[in-house]
């Protein structure tokens, strides 16, 4: 079942272009990764989907409803998770839920209930009497977390929900998302980490400069390149006639380097090994390892754009 369809939607901010043209669907229980760098235009696009601003064009449909026009069509189905912390320090933590709860409509039992469900879904309830200024980065994004899901959203929005926080609570935020997604919450997930977007996500949009440059499923993005692999070489120094004599191999696509790693990208891969290892050993460089990376995510964010996700 399709839950939300975005059509040429556009946003402009004077003459910066945040999003461009982009058109992508939502299913039912799907998690969809809007991947890309910081500025490519994923929580203006957020924000739009969330209805905090409206668009300059465009159409977005929830249940086959235009949220444009009747925003009310999708906010009481809706759960945001900003990318700023949007709790209030000087007030514990289920006080904090109490006062999100109530905005959401909630009181009494019911209210309780939610507040129990959720601390338990995000792992704090021993901390609930705390105040949220005594809590650790990675407790309060969790607690943020948590004050959306207290209305049982069919769909949840999580604009880069993970930034700063220590590893372990990033995992946790992580299998947090997964476990809603199993109990059948659609989700949206910004990010400009590679890995939790190949972690979570079903569906992927990459997004660069305002636009979807690539929109699929993870395999449906890696096969857009399955013929290239990515060759990595650590040797004990790198120059640039190494690189030149590397590059003017007929196979390779692109070599590159960083610090001691030669990085060759390749279309043909164990006849174009050969010739690597060939001139490798003509210019008598010494080979501290070599490793064969088979295509993901960042290397169609590389194809497509030339650039690293971070550069």
């Amino acid at each position: 079942m399709q839950l939300l369809n975005v059509s040429h939607l556009k946003k402009y901010f004077k003459d910066i272009k945040a999003v461009d043209d982009i058109s992508f669907t939502i299913e039912k229980g799907e998690i969809l990764g809007l991947l890309g760098p910081n500025g490519a235009g994923k929580s203006t696009t957020i924000s739009m989907l969330s209805t905090l601003i409206k668009p300059d064009d465009g159409v977005i449909t929830y249940k086959g409803k235009d949220i444009v026009k009747s925003p009310q069509a999708i906010q009481g189905s809706l759960g945001y998770v900003p990318q700023e912390i949007a709790l209030y320090p000087n007030l514990t933590g289920r006080e904090n839920l109490e006062f999100w709860g109530r905005a959401y409509g909630l009181k009494g039992k019911k209210l309780n209930k939610q507040m129990k469900k959720v601390s338990g879904i995000i792992g704090i309830t021993d901390r609930l009497k705390d105040k949220v200024s005594q809590y650790s980065g990675g407790m309060q994004r969790r607690l943020n977390i948590g004050a959306a899901l207290l209305h049982e959203p069919e769909l949840i929005i999580m604009d880069e929900p993970t930034v700063g926080i220590d590893p372990q609570s990033r995992k946790h935020i992580l299998d947090t998302v997964l476990e809603l997604n199993k109990e059948g919450m659609t989700v949206i997930y910004t990010s400009h980490y590679m890995e939790e977007v190949e972690y979570i996500c079903n569906k992927v949009c990459i997004m660069d400069n305002g636009k979807i440059i690539a929109n699929g499923t993870k395999k449906d993005l890696v096969n857009l390149i399955d013929d290239k692999k990515r060759i990595l070489i650590k040797v004990d120094n790198v120059n640039d006639v190494l690189l030149k004599d590397i590059g003017n191999i007929q196979e390779v696509t692109d070599v590159s380097s960083e610090e001691n790693t030669v990085i060759v990208t390749v279309s043909n891969g164990k006849a174009t090994f050969k010739r690597i290892i060939e001139v490798l050993n003509n210019t008598e460089i010494g080979i501290r390892s070599i490793d064969i990376n088979e295509p993901n995510l960042e290397t169609v964010f590389l194809h497509l754009t030339g650039k690293a996700l971070r550069d």
